[in-house]
C-alpha cells in the first residue's frame, strides 16, 4: 500500500474516533485522551501484523527448504558412492546454501 493511501487511511480513522468521541462526551480532553489511545493501538496492531509477516515468511521459506531437500533426494542404492562424488555434493549443497543465504541479503 502506497504511504499516500495509508496516511489519508490512518486520518480518516483519527477523525472519525475523534468527532465520535466529541459527540458522545462532548468533552476536548476526553477527544484527546482516546485519539492519542486510537493512534497507540493502531500502532500496536501494525507492529504485530509486521511481526507476524516476518514469522510467516520464515515458516514459509523453511517449508520450501524441507520440500526442496526431500525432492532433490536420490534413489537408495546398494553399494557406497565414492568419496569424490560425496564430496562434490556436499560442496555443492554449501555452495547453494551460500547463495540462499546472501540472497536473503539483499533487498
Amino acid at each position: 500500500m502506497p504511504f499516500r493511501i495509508f496516511y489519508r487511511v490512518l486520518g480518516m480513522v483519527l477523525c472519525s474516533n475523534a468527532l465520535s468521541v466529541y459527540f458522545a462526551s462532548l468533552s476536548i480532553r476526553t477527544v484527546v485522551v482516546a485519539t492519542l489511545a486510537c493512534s497507540v493501538l493502531l500502532q500496536l496492531a501494525y507492529f504485530a501484523s509486521v511481526l507476524f509477516l516476518i514469522l510467516r515468511s520464515g515458516c514459509v521459506s523453511r517449508a520450501g527448504q524441507r520440500a526442496e531437500h526431500f525432492g532433490s533426494c536420490k534413489e537408495v542404492r546398494s553399494e557406497p558412492p565414492d568419496l569424490d562424488e560425496v564430496t562434490n555434493e556436499s560442496a555443492d549443497l554449501l555452495q547453494r546454501d551460500q547463495m540462499r543465504a546472501i540472497s536473503l541479503l539483499l533487498p
